[in-house]
């Protein structure tokens, strides 16, 4: 396999951060540049400081290098800018982190061309095959993926049936670099707070995943964020009614899941540690009288967002779905 070349747009916020790490020990992958307009000039270990000593690179105002992946981590609204003022190769593929694209996508295969590119919805675990031929993808939102891998299963096998209720939580990255009001230190630890109650742009994603799924109609679903006094990670919980029992759940979703490496099937009740620093997500089940409940965990900036960046890059290259990606979470 020959080496990629790859360049990072928006390579200064926490998911151009995350995929710096991972690419420097990606074993396919060359990176040609890490751009930012707002710390252009500047090395990049001045900004990712644990990357001193690892990286001796400076951030670039331009994307002028030529690669075969971009990756867009400039935040929503920027990525479609990008394209618009910065004309890309139709030989460079393009994974996008930000919701520009991934809203008009359609989960059966199909793509939808939008500034000549067309772009597929990049959720491994539900539509692998499709990402394999793509050329341009579109990352799921973080929430929206540890919500859809939570249902998943149920939805492909046309048992969900009644209202959905989610709560889950998530660390001060999720809400990006940029200072706010609710990032701050001193508001954020010891604190907690719900935001977005019941319209969460993530909803969007995974009603249309869902619907593409089960022929049946799909139940409405109520989903309640909350921001957590930590740095990084979601818990989300889901429960729901049905006739299913506990094994016959437990064997549906180990059924669902073979063959994908990075979700995980716990018996035990698991923590949000496990997943921290991982591409992995976490599930576990648990039956309550008619009530099916189940954990999803995944790290925000990972599985959420770069680690599964590099999981399709992986895919759309035809490596193994694992390379550069093998990571451990810290357990104390």
């Amino acid at each position: 396999m020959r080496e990629i070349k790859a360049g990072i747009v928006g390579a200064a916020g926490y998911a151009g951060g995350e995929l710096l790490r991972l690419l420097l020990q990606h074993p396919n992958v060359s990176l040609q540049f890490a751009q930012s307009q707002s710390q252009a000039g500047k090395p990049v270990s001045d900004i990712h400081n644990d990357l001193l000593g690892e990286l001796t690179i400076s951030f670039t105002a331009d994307a002028s290098a030529e690669v075969d992946v971009i990756f867009l981590c400039a935040g929503h609204g920027k990525a479609r800018e990008f394209l618009a003022a910065n004309p890309v190769p139709s030989s460079t593929k393009i994974i996008d982190l930000s919701q520009d694209f991934r809203w008009n996508e359609s989960t059966t295969g199909e793509v939808v061309e939008t500034a000549d590119k067309a772009f597929v919805y990049g959720l491994p675990e539900l539509q692998r095959e499709q990402i394999k031929e793509a050329q341009n993808i579109a990352n799921p939102g973080c929430f929206a993926t540890a919500m859809q891998l939570a249902l998943l299963p149920l939805a492909k096998e046309g048992k969900l049936l009644q209202e959905v209720h989610i709560s889950g939580i998530t660390g001060s990255t999720g809400a990006g670099q940029a200072l706010s009001p609710t990032s701050h230190f001193s508001w954020r630890t010891e604190n907690v707070s719900t935001y977005k109650v019941m319209e969460h742009q993530h909803l969007r994603e995974v009603g249309r995943t869902l619907k593409s799924l089960q022929t049946d109609e799909v139940p409405a679903i109520h989903f309640v964020p909350y921001r957590g006094p930590f740095a990084r990670g979601i818990f989300i919980t889901a429960y729901m009614a049905t006739e299913l029992s506990l094994d016959e759940a437990k064997q549906l979703y180990s059924t669902y899941y073979s063959g994908h490496p990075f979700t995980v099937i716990s018996e035990k009740n698991p923590d949000l540690k496990q997943v921290v620093n991982t591409n992995k997500c976490v599930l576990h089940l648990q039956k309550h009288g008619k009530m099916l409940v189940v954990s999803s965990l995944i790290d925000n900036l990972l599985k959420g967002a770069a680690g599964q960046a590099v999981q399709n890059m992986n895919l759309i290259f035809g490596l193994q779905e694992t390379n550069g990606l093998k990571l451990k979470a810290s357990a104390f």
